[in-house]
């Protein structure tokens, strides 16, 4: 081997301390870089502050994990942040807004004196409608009310309105509108007020309203000429309802200043008075339309005829006519008009019936139909009208002649009249048999 390279194999130095060395020089370069960081934090922490001089780049480095959403383990529960009410501009966590809030002194709105008798108790205050409104609202449910006379949906529309101390005007506004109404109308009135009485209205509530109705007399006479009349019966009709005491009357005759509300008064009390007064004041109105029995219509009807034969009065007829409220029966008046007029056998009464047949026919309240089958009646049943009336034939031919010039029968209708039946003898060739010989009426 060459001495050379012997001399520089013992002249190199151990690999034990050449590691060490190295070791050494690299925690000593490690400290000086962490030291040389930390300067560089404190120098851009005060330049930040401060402000950067003139010729001095700073180079900072990001934090992009500062503002992260995500959590620091790497997991998270998937839950949001604060149960959904953290954050700019959020809602709140729900359910927030029903939770009693702590009242702040500070608050500019705060008041201690609301405080000092005791925790504030919140109620909902719906303002009172004006009367105009409250009359407005209060027709539409009447009149609906007439339509079905249910009486509970009617107190149910009636308890939607604010009527507060205002109660007096549902019985006054109810009687006002039945006034110009059918008496079935009046009686489902008089129904209605019994019906609200102790749920929706007072005593005193029925008792305000009839003190009001009888200072409006003046003004409901005009619309109504019948109203002391029919006020009378609903102020009795309220009393045998047991809506209101007896008493009421003794009191309202102390405020009565005008002689129709003493009027009104004195009506009701001699209804109340008289014998088995309080069991009749429940057909006070009489009973509607169908619900009347047909032999009580019969004898209304013929009560009516014979009145208007005596008086001649044309229009309270009619009027006594449209109150018993059944046009599906008004074949029945044409009915008993013609065999009033065959049993009369007066020309005088002729004429009175077929004007007042051609009246009912003009203004439609008999129908052509119910004027057709009114005298179709009376000529089947003419055998039998004969027997008590020899003459109804005679008289039959000239009414029916008449009622036929007026123009509210028809050709139709004459063609369908029964012959008069005559009966004589033929010659001896006809081997003696009687015959029948028939005219016919035209």
């Amino acid at each position: 081997m060459d001495p050379e390279m012997i001399d520089s194999i013992e002249m190199a130095p151990p690999p034990a301390v050449c590691s060490r060395t190295e070791l050494s020089k690299s925690a000593e370069n490690l400290a000086v870089d962490q030291r040389i960081k930390k300067k560089a934090k404190r120098l851009t922490r005060h330049l930040s502050k401060e402000g950067v001089p003139n010729g001095v780049h700073v180079i900072q480095t990001t934090r992009s994990w500062k503002n992260t959403r995500r959590p620091r383990n790497g997991y998270g529960r998937g839950l949001p942040k604060k149960g959904g009410a953290g954050g700019k501009g959020v809602w709140g966590k729900l359910g927030s807004e029903l939770e009693e809030e702590d009242i702040d002194k500070n608050d500019p709105n705060y008041d201690s004196d609301s405080l000092e008798h005791g925790e504030i108790e919140l109620a909902t205050v719906i303002p009172e409608a004006p009367d105009e409104e409250l009359r407005k609202s209060g027709e539409m449910i009447i009149l609906e009310y007439y339509e079905h006379g249910e009486s509970s949906e009617a107190a149910i529309a009636f308890d939607e309105l604010n009527f507060h101390n205002k109660k007096h005007m549902i019985p006054q506004l109810a009687i006002e509108i039945a006034l110009d109404h059918k008496p079935s109308h009046r009686e489902m009135t008089s129904r209605l007020i019994s019906d609200l009485y102790g749920q929706l209205i007072k005593q005193r509530d029925i008792a305000n309203a009839f003190d009001r109705l009888l200072k409006d007399l003046p003004d409901l006479i005009l619309d109504t000429p019948d109203a002391p009349t029919a006020l009378g019966n609903f102020l009795a009709r309220a009393i045998a309802d047991d809506c209101v005491p007896p008493k009421l009357i003794e009191v309202l005759k102390e405020k009565a200043e005008t002689d129709i509300a003493k009027q009104v008064l004195l009506r009701a009390d001699t209804l109340l008075s008289m014998k088995h007064g309080l069991a009749r004041l429940d057909n006070v109105w009489g009973v509607g339309g169908g619900l009347r029995p047909v032999k009580s219509l019969i004898r209304q009807m013929i009560l009516l005829l014979q009145e208007y034969i005596s008086s001649g009065d044309l229009k309270e007829a009619t009027r006594c006519l449209l109150d018993l409220e059944v046009p599906h029966f008004h074949h029945e008046l044409v009915y008993e008009a013609i065999v009033m007029t065959l049993e009369a056998i007066s020309t005088t009464v002729e004429e009175q019936m077929c004007k007042f047949l051609k009246s009912l026919s003009a203004a439609i309240i008999i129908t052509p139909d119910m004027m057709e089958r009114g005298f179709l009646r009376v000529f089947e049943d003419m055998p039998d009208i004969i027997l008590d009336v020899p003459l109804a034939s005679t008289v039959l031919e000239r009414f029916v002649d008449q009622c036929y010039k007026a123009g509210f029968i028809s050709d139709e209708l004459i063609k369908r009249m029964p012959m008069r039946g005559r009966k004589r003898f033929v010659s001896e060739g006809d081997g003696g048999r009687v015959k029948d010989h028939t005219v016919t009426f035209h």
